[in-house]
């Protein structure tokens, strides 16, 4: 089985419903387990201004998929949420599922790239991390407790508790 963590975004259609579900999903998938959950946060996007705030959540599972079946399986998720992909970088999604850290492994694919290429720049990715993983190391050996502490927040806030 595979460690994992795995961050979960949204910004329309009810962002706070949007992840509930999708943490639903990935409970009832047979081929994972769910280790820990954050809390779900507030943060401003990223990209174009001109969007709503969005709402994430990091959730640490264990796997027995390998890294694809898993983000095929996100993906699938994603689109029963009814995220559609343009191709648009930083836009408004009613869902972003994205796997953050596969165990310790280095993926570099067309279609994967583990760990997220840009997770030790975002404070919606690294606060909620370091809450349920505070002692991780990512395979860079950057302890993701120090990555969190010094990053800029950027208005990030708890939103509120998930179940």
């Amino acid at each position: 089985m595979a460690i994992c963590y795995i961050g979960l975004g949204s910004n329309l259609s009810n962002p706070q419903r949007q992840i509930q579900l999708a943490v639903q999903c990935i409970r009832a998938h047979t081929g994972i387990t769910q280790i820990a959950l954050s809390a779900l946060y507030c943060s401003q996007p990223m990209g174009p201004q001109d969007q709503p705030d969005y709402m994430n959540a990091v959730m640490a599972i264990n796997t027995k998929l390998t890294p694809i079946e898993l983000l095929d399986a996100l993906q699938a998720i994603e689109r029963q949420a009814g995220r559609v992909r343009k191709g648009e970088r930083w836009g408004a999604r009613v869902l972003d599922l994205d796997i953050l850290l596969y165990d310790q492994e280095i993926i570099n694919t067309p279609r994967l790239t583990v760990p997220h290429y840009g997770m030790k720049q975002r404070e919606f990715v690294l606060i909620p991390l370091a809450e349920i993983a505070p002692k991780l190391t990512l395979p860079c050996n950057s302890n993701v407790s120090t990555l969190a502490e010094s990053i800029d927040k950027n208005a990030l806030t708890i939103h509120s508790q998930l179940s």
